[in-house]
């Protein structure tokens, strides 16, 4: 933990000798890729890194690792804010291994095996996680124009199928990863590069009206050296281009045009021209301008490129993610737009999905491995795998809890077991994610979270004719509603005592506070 904040810019060095800091120098005002090849010049070093919109203090800066990025909550900014230009660590100086290996590599090898027969990770395997946009045009997830539309053909263009062909693109994932969603391609201009993910492509894609594959990788690259979180700042400037057309607030962006959007990242990174305002996101734009309505943020981060429209109970997640407009928080729209198990029109079974869903990838992300692994560690065991498809989708929308109960995710309790030593069902597993999810919320309602945060912007509980021939809104309300009763919340969205009791949270004495 790095408390305070440095009279000056500096790195933090981590190896055997312990922690050390020294004076940032020359790369303070680095771009990231300059500032790893200075910083991590030895055999198994990293380093975190921040870029120009982490030492600018934007709000959605990101800190990036190798080709990787914490890319959602402004963590970038939190280093700019300390003076804290990278991190830089030697491995090598500890090691970690299994307390009882054996079993680890028995449960391992299960789970490789798992993984390679998995059609969703096979999908990821073969075109990354881009391989949602042709779904996203025919189940209506697509975002178009700020999310007034949620299909367009023209978006197929941009799809991992299309990426795959046009620059022949090979794995580039991350270490000892089994799913390979991780691309890089040749583009036309000669460079190498990774291929955009699908948030990236969503939301500089089809959002913007710009349906040019080879400019979305080029200003992919442009915000991961500048440091920028790809959703928000296409989230936001998506608002801004909305704004400009209603007359709410003048700008040169406009839908469609595409010539001015990488000098636009520049300026938003090093808080300069339009940029300055464009740094804050959506929802501090619309509150001084107006335009709330299409600020499609939640709790003031912007949402991740499915439209919720075509599944409510994304939406639900939406409205309720500790952290605001995530989409991995539960990523319902699995169930309701790709793999086609519980209707997306419906509130049935939603809100039970969602907080089974959302106790088990917080604990799945607690344990550091990948949430992509989870649908694979769901849908491959015999009961899930075997029962003909009309039989799973009618009990898991009908009797979710019945369908929930006989799903096997043993795999996951089952390495963290043999990892840690620690005897753990999968029920204990869990009620550990819910543990930390509930305290996620709890700090949250402590820091003033509201009831009223729990919502969705207009656009998808007043707007229901798209371009998509299904109308459709999200009656997100009495979702929110059932779901503070089923995860044992009041009706402010409040833990209740016996909720923090029952996961062994010590609630805090309000007097003192």
């Amino acid at each position: 933990i790095i408390r305070g904040r440095a009279d000056r810019p500096v790195i933090l060095y981590m190896d055997h000798n312990g922690a050390r800091f020294e004076d940032a120098g020359a790369t303070w005002g680095m771009e990231t890729s300059a500032a790893q090849a200075q910083l991590v010049t030895e055999k198994n070093q990293g380093a975190l890194v921040i870029g120009p919109a982490g030492e600018s203090l934007v709000p959605y800066a990101v800190i990036r690792s190798g080709n990787r990025y914490l890319g959602r909550g402004g963590m970038g900014a939190v280093m700019g804010s300390k003076n804290l230009k990278a991190v830089v660590a030697q491995g090598g100086t500890y090691t970690i291994e299994a307390a009882w290996p054996k079993l680890f590599a028995q449960r391992n090898r299960r789970a490789k095996i798992m993984m390679k027969r998995n059609s969703f990770a096979s999908s990821f395997r073969a075109y990354g996680t881009n391989y949602a946009v042709n779904p996203g045009v025919d189940a209506g997830f697509a975002p178009v124009r700020n999310f007034r539309d949620r299909s367009d053909e023209r978006c197929r263009a941009l799809s991992g199928q299309a990426m795959a062909e046009r620059y022949n693109t090979k794995p580039a994932a991350c270490a000892a990863c089994t799913i390979l969603c991780g691309h890089a391609g040749l583009y036309p201009d000669g460079v190498k590069r990774h291929i955009p993910e699908y948030e990236t492509i969503g939301l500089w894609g089809g959002n913007l009206l710009n349906f040019d594959p080879d400019l979305v990788g080029v200003l992919n690259d442009r915000m991961n050296e500048l440091g920028l979180d790809t959703i928000s700042a296409g989230g936001t400037v998506a608002w801004a281009m909305e704004a400009a057309e209603k007359g709410i607030r003048p700008s040169n962006l406009a839908f469609g045009k595409t010539d001015n959007l990488a000098s636009i990242l520049d300026d938003i990174a090093w808080r300069r021209n339009e940029g300055a305002e464009l740094a804050l996101g959506s929802r501090a734009l619309a509150r001084r301008y107006g335009g709330m309505d299409f600020a499609i943020q939640v709790k003031g981060m912007e949402m991740a490129a499915y439209d919720p429209r075509a599944g409510w109970g994304q939406g639900l997640n939406y409205a309720i993610a500790n952290r605001g407009g995530c989409h991995l928080n539960a990523y319902p729209i699995a169930l309701e737009a790709l793999f086609n198990f519980i209707p997306p029109y419906s509130t049935l079974s939603k809100v039970s999905w969602v907080c089974y869903l959302e106790d088990l990838f917080s604990a799945v992300n607690s344990v550091h491995t990948c949430q992509f692994t989870v649908f694979a560690y769901l849908l491959e065991p015999p009961v899930a795998k075997y029962t003909p498809k009309p039989i799973l989708k009618l009990a898991m929308t009908l009797a979710p809890a019945l369908a929930q109960g006989l799903l096997d995710y043993s795999t996951l309790s089952g390495l963290y077991e043999a990892m840690s030593g620690r005897k753990t069902s999968m029920h204990a597993f869990k009620i550990a994610g819910r543990r930390t999810h509930v305290l996620e919320r709890y700090m949250n309602i402590r820091c003033g979270l509201q009831p009223q945060d729990d919502s969705l912007p207009a656009r998808f509980t007043d707007e229901a004719i798209t371009r998509h021939p299904r109308a459709s809104v999200v009656p997100v309300a009495k979702m929110v509603l059932a779901y503070y009763r089923k995860k044992g919340y009041d009706h402010n969205g409040r833990p209740t005592a016996r909720t923090l009791q029952r996961l062994g949270i010590q609630p805090l004495d309000e007097r003192a506070l």
